[in-house]
C-alpha cells in the first residue's frame, strides 16, 4: 500500500486505496473492509498526500504528522478519535507542538487521528513516509 494512492472520499467513512483508473473515474478498495467499487468524477476526493496541517511557521504534510504519531506510538494505534476535544488537542500538541490552534480545529484533529488509526489497523508501514518525503525534497 503506497501513501500516494490513499484517498478520503467526502460522504464515505474510512480510507480507500486507488487500484486502477477507468474512463469515468477510478476503482478503489476500502482499507477497512476490502470492498471494491468505482469512484466517479461526481465524488469529492482528497489524496492524503496533498493534505497539510497548519503550524505557525509552515504547512506540515500529513505524511510527516502520521510519521510523528507512529514514532510516538511505535507504529501502533493512537488514542481513540472519540476522546474529548481537549484530550485530542493535548495529544496533537505532543505530536505536532507548533500546530496553529486557531486554524486547526478539534474536528480536523479527530479526522487525522481516525485516519492514522485506520492505517495502523491495516498494518501500514509508516517508516516509508519519511523516505518518500525525502525523495520528493531531493527532486525539487
Amino acid at each position: 500500500m503506497e501513501f500516494n494512492k490513499i484517498i478520503a472520499v467526502t460522504g464515505k467513512p474510512g480510507l480507500y486505496e486507488i487500484l486502477s483508473q477507468t474512463k469515468t473515474g477510478v476503482i478503489v478498495k476500502s482499507i477497512v473492509d476490502g470492498k471494491r467499487f468505482p469512484i466517479t468524477a461526481t465524488h469529492n476526493v482528497s489524496l492524503l498526500e496533498n493534505i497539510a496541517i497548519y503550524t505557525y511557521e509552515e504547512e506540515v504534510p500529513l505524511a510527516r504528522v502520521f510519521k510523528n504519531i507512529s514514532d510516538k506510538e511505535e507504529g501502533k494505534e493512537a488514542i481513540s478519535h472519540k476522546e474529548s476535544a481537549n484530550k485530542l488537542t493535548e495529544y496533537f500538541g505532543e505530536v505536532l507542538p507548533d500546530f496553529d490552534q486557531e486554524r486547526v480545529y478539534a474536528s480536523n484533529i479527530k479526522k487525522v487521528i481516525q485516519w492514522y488509526n485506520t492505517l495502523a489497523k491495516a498494518n501500514f508501514d509508516f517508516s516509508t513516509l519519511v523516505e518518500a518525503e525525502e525523495t520528493t525534497a531531493e527532486e525539487a
